[in-house]
């Protein structure tokens, strides 16, 4: 009888271990619409970013920004009850922007804190910019780019980019 090498052994331990490990993780899809706040944050750990609704209410936030590329919100009604759990940094979502008038008080309460706040253009034409780092359209490693004027004070167009982050990854694909 033949044994495994002690490192390929020790390999095929940690895979399956951390194959165990990810299957008992919970998700945004794991807490039903109408769940109690208990249920949510059993679930999901402390909102890393709340802000109060004018209903009395709460969202709430779970952020991988600056780096990561996901984030789920949820609306607590003033009784402790979830509206449903969301991706909240997609398209769908962004397309949002397009109605209204939003603030950088509403565009976080909505999408959270961005990875990262800017100026881009001259003279007239700077204006604040946040972004976002997301997976557009579950694929693309990209940024949606939030425009808020001159003095940062509303929402005048957004629009998503290809991350820079990751352009050194087409570089060793011979791009």
């Amino acid at each position: 009888m033949q044994h495994a090498a002690p490192g390929k052994l020790l390999r095929n331990l940690s895979l399956a271990g951390l194959c165990a490990t990810l299957g008992a993780c919970a998700t945004y899809r794991d807490v039903p619409p109408n769940s109690p706040e208990s249920v949510v944050l059993e679930t999901m750990g402390t909102p890393n970013f709340t802000c109060p609704l004018p209903n009395g209410g709460t969202r709430a936030i779970w952020t991988l920004q600056p780096n990561g590329q996901y984030a789920y919100g949820t609306r607590f009604s003033s009784a402790g009850i979830a509206d449903r759990m969301e991706s909240i940094l997609t398209d769908e979502n962004f397309r949002k922007l397009d109605n209204g008038v939003w603030t950088p008080q509403d565009v976080t309460c909505e999408f959270g804190p961005p990875a990262r706040v800017t100026r881009v253009g001259l003279g007239e034409k700077n204006e604040v910019v946040w972004e976002y780092r997301y997976k557009q359209s579950n694929v693309w490693n990209s940024l949606m780019y939030v425009y808020l004027g001159r003095d940062g004070q509303q929402v005048t167009r957004h629009h998503p980019g290809p991350d820079p982050a990751y352009e050194r990854e087409f570089e060793f694909m011979g791009f």
